[in-house]
């Protein structure tokens, strides 16, 4: 069994015009949405044997307190230049070169194409959200090819709304 944690990095800050993409902070929505999906995961049990992680800020500064939270060492993410501005086909490049012995992989990317790629892996989904997760598990020994299966498995779960965005958040 094969288990994928697709993660999109929090709400992001477009404050400053002048950043560049890559270098986009996280908002105070964002930090609030890491409040309620590092526990969630932590809760559940997750804790995934492998973590690649975009070098966006935005995404870097998601995946450091969610691995906090499940019990993975933020030292030991895995970031990659690769998972920035790609799309799904080299996602699921990523994904096939993993060893097969490594049961469970958390991505943490940005839409569309996290999107695109839990569509095409059958999660179910038309959007994945801002600090959304989607997890799938497949009936495979091995992580090439996982694109061919249909999940066993599949969950879905985004950060609640608790108030309405003001402006700066």
């Amino acid at each position: 069994m094969k288990t994928l944690y697709l993660v999109r990095h929090a709400k992001s800050c477009w404050d400053d015009p002048t950043l560049a993409d890559h270098e986009r902070p996280l908002a105070k929505r964002g930090l609030r949405q890491l409040e309620e999906i590092g526990p969630w995961l932590a809760a559940r049990g997750v804790r995934p044997q492998r973590l690649l992680c975009s070098t966006a800020a935005r995404a870097q500064a998601t995946a450091r307190p969610l691995a906090e939270a499940m019990g993975y060492p933020p030292a030991a993410i895995d970031y990659q230049a690769r998972l920035y501005a790609c799309t799904p086909d080299a996602l699921l490049a990523v994904i096939g070169e993993q060893p097969d012995d490594l049961q469970s992989l958390m991505l943490v990317g940005h839409n569309p194409e996290l999107t695109e790629l839990a569509t095409r892996l059958g999660a179910g989904i038309e959007h994945m959200p801002t600090c959304a997760v989607v997890e799938l598990v497949f009936a495979s020994g091995r992580w090439a090819g996982i694109e061919s299966q249909a999940p066993v498995q599949r969950l879905f779960h985004r950060p609640t709304r608790k108030r309405e965005r003001k402006a700066g958040d």
